[in-house]
Formats: structure tokens, sequence, C-alpha cells
């Protein structure tokens, strides 16, 4: 799936459509400190299995993208919900 760069949209903020920038979000790093992986590292420790099933075979064809769009007015930023797609790319 192909976006442009810039896109004419509706700005909450403004209450208006205004341009946009668009760009795609990263995924940050995990943190170690919450709960689910703090239980998983107590179970992995010493000896025992894996604590859940290894999901193979499972993948999903698709990923879902995540938008940030910069509004060109107001410079506040907000999100959409992420879509699905196989492949993505930003173009001119």
């Amino acid at each position: 799936m192909k976006r442009p760069r810039k896109l004419k949209r509706y700005c909450p903020y403004c209450k208006k459509h205004t341009i946009h920038d668009v760009e795609r979000v990263k995924k940050k790093k995990g943190s170690e400190l919450k709960q689910g992986q703090r239980r998983f590292r107590r179970v992995m420790r010493g000896y025992g299995g894996f604590p859940r099933p290894k999901p193979e075979g499972r993948e999903k064809i698709t990923r879902r993208v995540a938008l940030r769009y910069n509004c060109s007015v107001c410079h506040k930023i907000h999100q959409s919900p992420g879509i699905r797609a196989k492949s993505f790319e930003i173009g001119e």
C-alpha cells in the first residue's frame, strides 16, 4: 500500500481540514518492568520448559501499520487506528 507524504485530512484540534505530514510509527522497546515481562522472567528462571506453547504456523500475512499525522497549521500530532497491509511505503 502506498500513501502520500502529505495528506489533506481533518484536524481534531483546528476542527477543520488541513494538510498533514504522514509518518510511520516505529515500535518502541518493551519495558522490562511491566507485569507480564516480570511474570515471564520468573517462570523462565531455573529448570522447566517454555511457559506457553510456541505459536507455530500461526503468523499473520499482514501487519498492522500505525500512522502519525502532523498538522501543518497547529503542529499537533494525532493518530488514527492502524490499518492492515502486507507491504507499506510512504511516497512523495
